[in-house]
C-alpha cells in the first residue's frame, strides 16, 4: 500500500493559515482558537477572524508540541503552555551555561 505525503514550506512568505495549522495538528479550529488564547502561539492581531490568522514554523512546532503533550499524557492546554514555557527557559539556561565564558558549576 502506497503512502502519500504532503510537503508545505511554512515561513514569513509562506505562512499557515489557522485551518491548515489544526490540520497539520489533526485538530479543529476550536483548539487553535484555544492555543491562541491560552498564549501558546501568539498573533499579531488576535481580534481579527481565526481565517484571518497566520501562523510562522515556530507557532507550528508550539503547536505540535503541545498537541503530543495533550494526546501522549492528557495535559490540558493551559497546563501545556507552561510546560511549554519552562521547557523554553530551561534550553535558554542551558545555552547560557554553554556560553564560552560562562561560569561553570
Amino acid at each position: 500500500m502506497a503512502q502519500i505525503t504532503q510537503v508545505a514550506v511554512v515561513d514569513e512568505s509562506h505562512p499557515l493559515g489557522a485551518h491548515d495549522l489544526a490540520h497539520a495538528c489533526g485538530a479543529e479550529i476550536g483548539w487553535v482558537i484555544q492555543l491562541v488564547e491560552v498564549g501558546i502561539v501568539g498573533l499579531p492581531d488576535a481580534s481579527a477572524p481565526a481565517h484571518d490568522w497566520q501562523f510562522q514554523s515556530a507557532d507550528l512546532h508550539c503547536a505540535l508540541e503541545a498537541r503530543r503533550l495533550e494526546l501522549d499524557f492528557g495535559v490540558g492546554l493551559e497546563a501545556a503552555a507552561l510546560i511549554l514555557d519552562l521547557q523554553h527557559e530551561i534550553r535558554r539556561l542551558k545555552a547560557l551555561m554553554q556560553a564560552p565564558g560562562s561560569p561553570r558549576p
